[in-house]
């Protein structure tokens, strides 16, 4: 894959050896190149690859270099485009740049110097346009607060809401659906308030053997249990003059919340097996993906607890409940999948949105952050079509759908065992990928040692063992 910070020039040219020999050029300058012979194969390389600049002929069949930009411009492709022009085209070079909006013309034949000037400034002007459309999104008062994105009524009531609270040392308990963001939420208030200079410490209280739960809040001294081999400091120290999160509160054991009860009250902790205690400045965030009310009538979560911690309640809603914030959401997801995964997804397909904007999302944002990974780790660059996506979006009823969407998917018979359908979805992987197992346990989400385990399990079986699926 090419580097992901190198500019892609796509040259549009009818004529074959004037196309060769402009992307060889214009490699030799050092740009990837990508090209097409007519204005319809460019909208196509456009969709998949999203160059940085494109270089066109305006005479050309099937459609030319003026229809080729009227396109563009209908679907709010604002690349900057380089317009060749036969000798003596100066006049219609300059008409193409003011009324059709080119970023500017070169006479045939190419000279390498001014070619190599124009496609720097070019692709300069896409940065400075990709860089100017995050930041606008970025400072929009009504679409993003911190690492919270969504310009929704009930988003921005949610931002208001945020700010007002953050200043103050109040308890706050923050409710929603798993994946909705609680814990970005809490990070919202910590760096909105006066101890954004002091530690920001995020506790899972339902990840925690019961055992330890409160060695891990209160901390204990050296010999307080078996394998207490040093004094430890709890949660709750390491959050002194910061933020704590107690995140899933519903899930701590009923013994344990009167003693965190006890620290809200006082202030202080005590670690197990000391006989004194210590004052801690520690404001207190708690989240659950539970009904407080009904948390607290199934004696799930102390009535005097809840109480306390509900200084303060946010109630986010799920992204089924505001679905006009899935594309920033998904420009946002898709922007930092480009960091980790060092690919040039550059946006979606308009299928691929409506399909994004259909779906129930029962997992919420942490779920469509799931998809969308898959998808740019199989796009790689460009546009995310339709079969980028994971089928489960459209799969039809009675179907177990492969990894995409489409033709690319797999039917398994009523009955089937897990391990035939298993094989089944993982065949079809390594097909798409042309048998790189490295990029199949990617997208499988395993590791490389998992997957070649998996396929040597399955070779090994008995014949008849692993059949009874079919791709198509």
């Amino acid at each position: 894959m090419k580097s992901p910070f190198q500019p892609r020039v796509l040259i549009v040219d009818d004529e074959e050896r004037q196309r060769t020999s402009l992307a060889e050029m214009v490699s030799a300058l050092g740009f990837a190149v990508a090209t097409a012979s007519d204005g319809e194969e460019a909208l196509e390389q456009q969709a998949a690859l999203a160059a940085d600049v494109i270089v066109t002929d305006l005479i050309m069949p099937r459609l030319d270099g003026f229809d080729l930009l009227k396109r563009l411009d209908s679907i709010g492709d604002r690349t900057p485009t380089i317009v060749l022009t036969g000798v003596g085209g100066i006049e219609q070079g300059i008409s193409v740049v003011h009324d059709l909006k080119a970023f500017w013309f070169l006479e045939k034949p190419v000279q390498s110097d001014m070619l190599r000037a124009l496609l720097e400034r070019a692709a300069a002007q896409k940065r400075l346009i990709d860089e100017t459309r995050l930041l606008n999104r970025q400072l929009s008062h009504q679409g993003v607060l911190g690492e919270i994105v969504g310009g929704s009524v009930v988003m921005r009531q949610l931002y208001s809401l945020i700010n007002q609270i953050a200043p103050t040392s109040a308890s706050v308990l923050i409710t929603g659906e798993s994946g909705t963001g609680k814990e970005l939420v809490a990070r919202a208030l910590h760096r909105l308030s006066p101890r954004s200079g002091g530690p920001f410490i995020a506790v899972n209280c339902a990840a925690m053997p019961e055992t330890l739960i409160e060695s891990e809040l209160f901390g204990h001294e050296k010999g307080a249990f078996t394998g207490a081999v040093a004094r430890n400091a709890g949660c709750f120290e390491q959050a002194h003059n910061g933020t704590i999160l107690l995140d899933e509160i519903a899930e701590m054991p009923i013994a344990t919340q009167a003693k965190l009860l006890r620290v809200l009250e006082d202030g202080k902790v005590r670690r197990l097996g000391a006989k004194t205690e210590l004052p801690v400045n520690v404001r207190v965030i708690a989240a659950t993906n539970r009904r407080p009310d009904q948390a607290v009538k199934d004696n799930r979560l102390r009535e005097d607890l809840f109480y306390r911690l509900n200084v303060f309640h946010i109630a986010l809603p799920a992204l089924r409940e505001r679905k006009e914030d899935i594309p920033a959401i998904s420009e946002a997801i898709l922007s930092d999948l480009n960091r980790k995964h060092e690919c040039r997804v550059v946006g979606l397909h308009p299928e691929v949105l409506e399909a994004l904007q259909k779906a129930d999302w029962p997992g919420n944002i942490r779920q469509l952050r799931n998809v969308l990974e898959r998808a740019v780790i199989l796009a790689g660059e460009g546009i995310i079509l339709a079969k980028h996506l994971v089928a489960e979006l459209n799969a039809p009823s009675g179907t177990i759908a492969g990894p995409l969407m489409g033709e690319e998917c797999i039917r398994v018979r009523v009955g089937a065992q897990m391990s035939e359908v298993e094989q089944a979805y993982i065949d079809l992987v390594l097909k798409h990928t042309n048998n790189n197992r490295t990029r199949a346990a990617d997208i499988l989400g395993i590791s490389l040692r998992t997957l070649q385990n998996r396929i040597r399990e399955v070779r090994e079986l008995p014949d008849g063992e692993a059949k009874g699926t079919s791709t198509g």
